[in-house]
Order: C-alpha cells, then structure tokens, then sequence
C-alpha cells in the first residue's frame, strides 16, 4: 500500500511539474498599438526625429517595411486585426456605425482574446498614458461584444503566464494629449511630403505630429523597461505595430499610403536580430501571426495569414466606407509595385464635409484657403477637386506619393486591366458587405449626433492660427 500510494504521488508531482514547464514554454504574446501612426520613426529611415526606444526594438528583433492595415480609421481597422477578418466580410465596416445598436458577429467570429483565453491565456488590455500602466486601453469595434479581457492593469501580469496583453498608446492621436511647452522637432527643418504647402502652419502642424512621435517612443522605452524589470522579457514576444496609418490630410480615412501604411516590429527572445523584412503584410494577418507564435491552431475560417509559417501575399487589399458622416465606398488592392483604386462614389470630392477633420485637421482650412488664393500647385489641387476619378492606378516605385493617376494611360491598360480584375474577384470572394445600402437607422443616427457635436470653437483656433501669419 505504502508503494503504491508513493508511485501515485510521484505520478501526480510528475504531472504537475510538467504542466508548469508546459505553461512557461508557451510564450507571452504583447501587442504594442499605436494609434493613428505611420512609420514615422527614425529606425524607418525618417531624419527629422528621433525614436531611439523603438529602434532599439527593430535591432532586437525583424522590422517589416510593407504592412498595410485593412482600413484607414480605427474601428474598421481594429474590428478586422482584433478578428483576423476583413471588416467588409463581417460587417464591420462603417466607423462606429455598430456601437449601440447590438449588432454582433457571426458565430465562426471571435476576437484575439477570446480565441487566446479559450487556450489558457490570460488576457489584458491596458492603457499606457500619463497616468501609466493603469486603466482599460482602447478596443474601438463595431460590433457588440461582452468583457474581452480579464484585466487592465500591468501588474496583473507576473502572476498570470502566458498571458496575451494589449498595451494601447495615444499620444500621436489628436485630441488625446495636449502639446508639451517646447516642440522636439524644429518646423523649419521637417520635411513635407510634396501634396502638402510649404506653409509655417503646415510645417508647425508636422513638427507637432512628430514631436507627439518622440513623446510615443518615450513611452514604449518604459514598457519596455518595465518588461524586464518584471523579469518577463525572455519569454515575451512584443509586436509593436500602428492601428491605421497617420492623421493627416490624405493620411487617415483615405486609402492612400500614409493612411494605410503601418509600422510593424517583432521582437522574439532567441530570434536573430536585425532583420529587415519587405514582405506584404495585411492588418488581418496580426492575430493568426501571433496565434502561431503561442504554437496555436489558426481557425480554417480565418482570412488573416501567419506570414511567418505561409507563402508570401502578392497583394494586400484595403476598404474605407462610412467616416462619421461622411459616408463613403473605396477600394483598394495594393501589390509593391502598384496600387489601384477603385471609388464607387466619384460624385463625391475626397474633402467632403467632416466635422472631425474641419475641427482637427489645421491643413484642411488651410489648404482651401491656398486654394481660393490660388497659392496651391497642380499636385495639391487634385485632392481639392469637387469629383474623384471612378478609378486611379500608381506606379509607386516611379510615384510613391501617388500623385500621377495612370488609369487612363493606354500603356498602363493591361496593369489596369489585372487589378481591376483582382479587385472584383475579392469582393465576391470576401462577400464585401459594402455593397449593401446602410440602414435608415444609421444613417439617422449620425445625421443626429453630428448635428449635436459643436466644434465651433475648434474650427475658430484654427482660422485665427492661420490668419496669425498672414
């Protein structure tokens, strides 16, 4: 009896010490966003600030020069990396369009941590502010949801391995965090992209995006800090990566580059370091990607790829739909090479009235009242134009700044031909719901809230601003 019971104990503690070995050998998983925020860091090649924290994460680990999210404004973003789905294939693409009114996602849908918790992680969303490590970060979906995530605080996580972790970051977001006293970045040294003015208040308003830039970076370096000091680094994968490109004009809610277009950096304990990746990524593939890494099984119904473990895309596709209100209906297929760009509402200008970009936005005044003064160029007048093309292809090797529509250039047919092709053939294999009409329902709903929402006094910071330098 005394044998036996000694054999049964040496079974239960053999059990149990490998279990606990299990356990640790599943790595952590830490999702680093960032909102609102192309690769506008030094590691990314941009000289005129300095992002030292975040650069040390890309000689760390791999940095990945061609991801591209699948939405240019938040929610739809975060509704489709948070699912590994197109936000046109689970009805998640109107910006906030979803929030109230119960909507929720097909059943084979789930979101990151829930997919994570249902394997044995712990799961936490986590607000990185002033206030630090404290409070729920951002989730941002369009559709119901019930409690995602098991905690909000840092410290939670010690105790709670493996654990799957947000940590949201809101500095370069406007409205989020007011201006430090001093500028980090001097407005008469940036560098413009060539669709903008070279105005003082269009240079100020770049120095301000990238001093908000290193203010971000500060605060990545104490998460990672804080990383090691908890003696967690060695087993925690960190992907650092933006949740739609920046808020600029042609930037964030439209589908050219710089509202697409996203830094993505993944650190791995023991992975060779100092890699620099140019394959094409899409937003939806973050969560297979990162289910992958924790040796988990991707769902078969998952759009999203593990660019780590499959065959490279050749393109990535993208979608803008309904900003606010300003409803809208845009589709993008993207390759290295080229873009194409389909608008299924020419009629519309790409400036169509939006409270949040009037109130927010100083180039949006600014760049019309160039305009009226006849001070803008033939490149920065196209985006001022009361109709768009119904269809627009760049050569982004020759034009990076997609500023030379060849849609209509006869040497460029067979290239316009394919895309068009390719782009069609998603939207039927995606089932894009963007071909449905919204409900009478939302549409009321955003005529109400935008008719309630004064930004009187923003829009009037912003004229006295640029008349202060007439």
């Amino acid at each position: 009896m005394i044998r036996l019971l000694t054999i049964l104990l040496v079974i239960v503690f053999t059990g149990c010490e490998y279990q606990a070995a299990e356990q640790k050998s599943q790595p952590n998983i830490l999702w680093l966003i960032i909102e609102d925020f192309s690769p506008d860091l030094s590691c990314y090649g941009n000289t005129d600030l300095h992002t030292p924290n975040i650069d040390q994460i890309a000689q760390e680990g791999t940095l990945y020069t061609q991801a591209y999210t699948s939405a240019p404004v938040c929610s739809p973003s975060r509704s489709a990396f948070m699912t590994g789905m197109y936000q046109t294939t689970i009805g998640a693409q109107h910006h906030r369009s979803h929030r109230g009114d119960g909507f929720t996602l097909p059943d084979t849908v789930k979101t990151a941590p829930e997919w994570f918790a249902q394997n044995g992680y712990f799961t936490a969303n986590i607000k990185h502010g002033f206030d630090q490590f404290k409070g729920t970060g951002k989730k941002d979906l369009n559709f119901k949801h019930n409690k995602l995530f098991q905690s909000n605080h840092w410290d939670s996580l010690k105790a709670n391995q493996p654990f799957y972790a947000q940590v949201n970051f809101a500095p370069v977001h406007r409205m989020m965090y007011k201006m430090p006293d001093t500028l980090l970045v001097d407005p008469d040294s940036v560098h413009l992209p060539p669709y903008y003015p070279d105005h003082p208040v269009a240079r100020l308003d770049w120095a301000k995006y990238l001093t908000k830039a290193m203010l971000l970076d500060n605060m990545v370096g104490e998460v990672m800090q804080k990383l090691k000091q908890d003696g967690l680094q060695e087993n925690t994968i960190v992907m650092l990566f933006g949740d739609h490109g920046r808020n600029h004009i042609r930037g964030k809610q439209w589908l050219y580059d710089p509202g697409l277009h996203i830094p993505l950096i993944i650190k791995r304990p023991n992975q060779p370091a100092g890699i620099v990746d140019d394959i094409l990524v899409s937003g939806i593939d973050l969560l297979p990607t990162s289910l992958g890494l924790a040796g988990l099984d991707i769902p078969s119904a998952m759009q999203g790829i593990n660019f780590l473990d499959a065959d490279p895309r050749n393109y990535i596709y993208a979608a803008r739909d309904r900003c606010d209100e300003s409803a809208e209906r845009v589709r993008a297929v993207r390759g290295k090479g080229y873009k194409y760009i389909r608008n299924y509402m020419p009629e519309l200008p790409y400036m169509q009235p939006n409270k949040y970009k009037q109130a927010y936005y100083p180039m949006w005044m600014l760049m019309e009242k160039l305009a009226e003064e006849n001070k803008l160029n033939a490149d920065q007048l196209k985006f001022l134009q009361s109709t768009k093309p119904i269809e627009e292809l760049y050569d982004l090797i020759a034009d990076p700044h997609e500023l030379n529509n060849l849609a209509s250039s006869p040497e460029h047919t067979a290239k316009l031909n394919e895309m068009r092709e390719l782009l069609d053939n998603w939207v039927i294999e995606t089932k894009d719901q963007g071909q449905f009409p919204e409900s009478d329902s939302v549409r009321a709903m955003w005529s109400q809230k935008i008719t309630e929402w004064d930004v009187t006094s923003q829009i009037e910071e912003i004229r006295n601003l640029i008349d202060s330098y007439e």
